[in-house]
Order: C-alpha cells, then sequence, then structure tokens
C-alpha cells in the first residue's frame, strides 16, 4: 500500500503537524499577557530560574517603497547579554543593510534620533544594542504616545512605521526588571507597577 493521497492523506499530515507542534520546547513559543497594547512575556527560563525578560508590540502601519501595500511589523524590548536592554524591531520586507542603511525615530513631539543601529535576519530585523542608545530609547519610550521609525537605505528603499505604545513603562518595568541600566522613567514605573 503507497502513500496516502488526497482527502485520505489530510488526517495523517494534520496528525504529524500536531506531534511536531506538541514536541517543541515551550520556550521557543513565547507567551505573554497583554499590558496596553503590549504583550510581555510569561515564562520560566529554565537555565536561570529566572522569568524571560523581553516584551512586544505589534502595528499594522508599516510600510516600505517596493511593499505593494502596509505590512505588519513589530518591536520587541529584552535584556540579553549581561542583562543590557535591546531594542529590535522586525519587519516582513528588506529593510536595509548595516552597510548602507540609517535608522532614526522620534517619541511624539521630541527630537528625532538616529542611534547606532545593527540589520540582521535577511535585512529585515534592526536591531539597537548599544547600552546607551537602548537606555536613552527606553527612558523617552516610557513617557510617550507614539514612536515613529523610519529607515533610510541604499539597497532597500524607504521603510516607515508608527507604534501606538499605550502600556509602554509598565510593559518595560514587567518585562525588563533585572535590566542593569533601566532609565530612571522605568525605575518609576517599576515602582508604580508592583
Amino acid at each position: 500500500m503507497g502513500r496516502p493521497t488526497g482527502l485520505r492523506a489530510l488526517p495523517l499530515w494534520a496528525g504529524l503537524w500536531l506531534v511536531a507542534c506538541a514536541s517543541k520546547d515551550p520556550i521557543v513559543i513565547p507567551v505573554g499577557t497583554a499590558v496596553g497594547n503590549w504583550w510581555v512575556e510569561r515564562q520560566t527560563d529554565r537555565i536561570t530560574g529566572a522569568p524571560m525578560a523581553n516584551a512586544w508590540l505589534d502595528t499594522k502601519v508599516s510600510s516600505n517603497t517596493f511593499a505593494d501595500f502596509p505590512e505588519l511589523a513589530q518591536m520587541e524590548i529584552s535584556c540579553f547579554r549581561d542583562g543590557e536592554p535591546m531594542v529590535t524591531f522586525n519587519f516582513s520586507f528588506k529593510v536595509g543593510s548595516t552597510a548602507n542603511a540609517v535608522l532614526a525615530y522620534r517619541f511624539d513631539d521630541k527630537p528625532g534620533r538616529e542611534p547606532a543601529a545593527r540589520f540582521l535576519m535577511r535585512e529585515a530585523r534592526v536591531v539597537i544594542e548599544n547600552r546607551a542608545d537602548a537606555a536613552r530609547f527606553l527612558d523617552e519610550m516610557a513617557v510617550s504616545r507614539t514612536l515613529y521609525v523610519r529607515i533610510r537605505s541604499l539597497n532597500a528603499g524607504r521603510t516607515a512605521a508608527e507604534f501606538d505604545l499605550d502600556g509602554a513603562a509598565v510593559a518595560i518595568a514587567q518585562a525588563l526588571p533585572r535590566c542593569h541600566t533601566l532609565p530612571p522613567s522605568v525605575q518609576a514605573a517599576a515602582l508604580t507597577a508592583k
């Protein structure tokens, strides 16, 4: 008897898919709870026994010169190496490379900034990992309502995304309590959130 085909194969493949999903370690599938517009991770790291340190925020307001329609984008905040904060932007299209693109952002009506940024993952992910730049970003975000991000690139056109930051201060305080360089506005939010 050969391999099932057509509709007879559907239950077999669906069952195999469910088994594959069930065998994944839970740590690779982020699970969070809502905090304003944010999702804050609610899992424990099996290595350290400490809570996972990250939160993410999605937006439907993301465009690129070469994308026909607006697409989803995501911002993630986390504590990474040695408890230092990191900000990551994920796009579903190419946004540039470290050698030929510039990330800039602006909170509300505050002055815009161009932090040091690194482009990863087939040039669709941008990371602010410099300690001072990430801390400044979190400090400003904790007391802001909106974030506008712009990327100019020689090989990927222009990209823009806008995020509604409702709940940012509490999300930062709950997701990143162990970051060594949490700015004062975030430390204040952490005390209020308890």
